[in-house]
């Protein structure tokens, strides 16, 4: 029994001891770290104060040391290319003609003419309307093609196209004509299907081959040109087209002196049609009309 209890009183004892030598480990242990820190804050100290030392003596390594901190991630430069004028202007290819590799006749070679012809042609355009080269030879080249096609005057058409816009193959009336032909794309909308629908009003191929095909169907109808452009105009159901078809005329007879060589002023007074013409639809007409009738105006 004196044994049990002098046992207990040992064990009481040493676990009396246990911590007060925690806490004592503890007290080293924390005044090892600080002074480690301690230590460490001084050897970075020092050394900040020997590179602050060395940058002041010698300032290109200061500058070097910035620039090379402040460096903005290098981009690499990306070409950027416009794309060719073909291909802003390229029409769909159900509009090319399918017999364009076969060879031409005679009435197909006096509707297209010479190279020389068109480029007397295409100059002087852009010339009095002020449109780039290359975009007047485009729409220039588009209208002899499409004239060979449909068999109607490509002067004709490119004077329609003058007095009508101006060239400006993305005016549009307020009464919503369109295009360079100033074409009612929501009447005649079905001729536009095959050619990417109404958004390929403001395609300049896709409206000189449907303002071209309306106007060959009024002409058609009418049985001469000058009744072809009143309708054209919307004016057939009225006694007058507000002069309208001699101003065509008139633009048409300096195109044709112009591809026969001779020299044209390019600054004659420019009347363009009125932009809030009333159009009615007009169904296609099944007969046609040769082009020698209609070229030999």
């Amino acid at each position: 029994m004196i044994n049990s209890n002098t046992g207990a009183i040992s064990f009481a004892r040493l676990m009396a001891r246990q911590p007060a030598a925690w806490f004592s480990t503890t007290r080293i242990s924390a005044k090892g770290v600080l002074t480690t820190a301690q230590h460490t804050l001084t050897v970075v100290g020092v050394t900040a104060l020997v590179v602050m030392a060395v940058m002041f003596v010698r300032p290109d390594l200061a500058k070097a040391l910035s620039d090379s901190l402040n460096r903005s991630p290098e981009v690499e430069a990306v070409a950027v290319t416009a794309p060719p004028l073909t291909a802003l202007m390229e029409a769909p290819a159900a509009n090319a003609p399918a017999n364009a590799a076969a060879p031409l006749t005679a009435e197909e070679k006096a509707l297209l003419g010479t190279q020389k012809q068109q480029q007397w042609v295409t100059t002087w355009l852009s010339k009095r309307y002020r449109v780039a080269g290359d975009a007047a030879n485009m729409l220039v080249s588009t209208a002899y093609l499409t004239a060979r096609e449909i068999k109607l005057d490509p002067l004709l058409i490119l004077a329609v196209m003058s007095i009508e816009s101006g060239l400006n193959p993305f005016a549009e009336s307020p009464v919503g004509a369109q295009g360079l032909m100033q074409v009612m794309s929501k009447v005649h909308h079905e001729k536009f299907q095959d050619m990417g629908g109404l958004q390929a009003a403001l395609n300049p191929v896709a409206n000189i081959r449907v303002g071209a095909l309306i106007l060959k169907d009024y002409v058609t109808r009418g049985g001469s040109v000058e009744a072809g452009l009143k309708s054209y105009v919307g004016a057939a159901a009225f006694e007058t087209d507000d002069g309208y078809g001699s101003k065509v005329m008139a633009e048409y007879n300096r195109l044709k002196q112009v591809s026969a060589g001779k020299k044209v002023p390019t600054i004659t007074p420019v009347m363009t049609a009125s932009a809030s013409k009333p159009v009615a639809p007009v169904a296609v007409a099944d007969k046609s009309v040769s082009g020698t009738q209609i070229a030999g105006l």
